[in-house]
């Protein structure tokens, strides 16, 4: 129930007044099972380690050298499932997971993110390097 609890969503949805045995559907639309799981297997090994709470000015730009190991391989996933989790860490409202999950995205340039969200460009390369001119 703790690992629930990491999210506000979950926490404020939760039923006090419900049987301890009793179970409770909480609806969550924007979240795919596969991140789910994912978001689980997080708030689970947060409630036995702890994440290092992700500080600025970052002492790093390195995953690895500002949280402990297994939470840097966590992040270690296809950029797709890196974005679901960013998006399900703000749905949920589970703040160290949604820090976590924006420091390892951080970095990503406009292009790769366009190419992992499967956006198409809006300007021609011209148009592109016309509008980086102007803003120098």
């Amino acid at each position: 129930m703790a690992a629930a609890q990491m999210s506000k969503l979950v926490e404020t949805s939760i039923d006090e007044d419900a049987d301890e045995d009793e179970v409770q559907e909480i609806p969550l639309p924007n979240v795919r099972s596969a991140v789910l799981t994912k978001v689980i297997e997080y708030c689970t090994h947060y409630q036995t380690d702890p994440m290092t709470p992700i500080t600025t000015p970052l002492k790093s730009s390195k995953v690895e050298e500002v949280v402990q190991q297994w939470y840097a391989d966590f992040v270690k996933v296809e950029h797709v499932l890196l974005f679901e989790l960013v998006i399900a860490a703000k749905f949920m409202d589970i703040k160290p997971l949604l820090d976590l999950a924006c420091f390892a995205a951080k970095g990503k340039s406009v292009g790769e993110i366009k190419k992992i969200f499967d956006i198409s460009p809006d300007l021609s390369p011209e148009e592109e390097a016309e509008i980086r001119e102007e803003n120098k």
